[in-house]
């Protein structure tokens, strides 16, 4: 799995979104406790992101159905992306073996990047807590 560093490219990608359509922080599945923390934090930054002109996208392997009942919720209020096939996954680095009790299995792999105007990767956290995004993406815009 090729991981991605400051300096380069973001991959492109369109995915839907819980709307139907669409562009980033990656959470394994809509609704956990982990990913409700990262996602509420996310949600109560977006006013200082906006004023650093910064838009928030979440993306897991969620249907979009799912997507949109966790936005519900949680009063979300911006994209949420169905990367059912979890194809963005793979492009950003972030779909990997993970354990759970004993158990192996794929799935999304806990990162955030932030993307500045030019499609360059501005910072890259791969295995962010979900309390730390937020504040590592903070941290780059200064």
């Amino acid at each position: 799995m090729a991981q991605l560093k400051a300096g380069d490219k973001a991959p492109a990608f369109s995915l839907e979104d819980q709307q139907g359509k669409l562009l980033v922080y990656f959470y394994p599945k809509a609704s956990t406790p982990g990913c409700t923390v990262q996602s509420c934090n996310v949600r109560d930054a977006r006013r200082d992101f906006t004023k650093k002109g910064v838009a928030v996208v979440g993306v897991s392997p969620d249907r979009p159905s799912a997507q949109k009942k966790f936005d519900d919720k949680y009063e979300l209020g911006f994209p949420l992306l169905a990367d059912t096939e979890h194809a963005m996954a793979e492009a950003y680095g972030v779909w990997g073996e993970k354990s759970m009790y004993g158990k192996k299995y794929f799935g999304i792999i806990r990162s955030s990047f932030l993307i500045d105007e030019k499609g360059k990767i501005a910072g890259a956290w791969y295995t962010v807590s979900p309390a730390e995004t937020v504040p590592e993406a903070m941290k780059v815009l200064g």
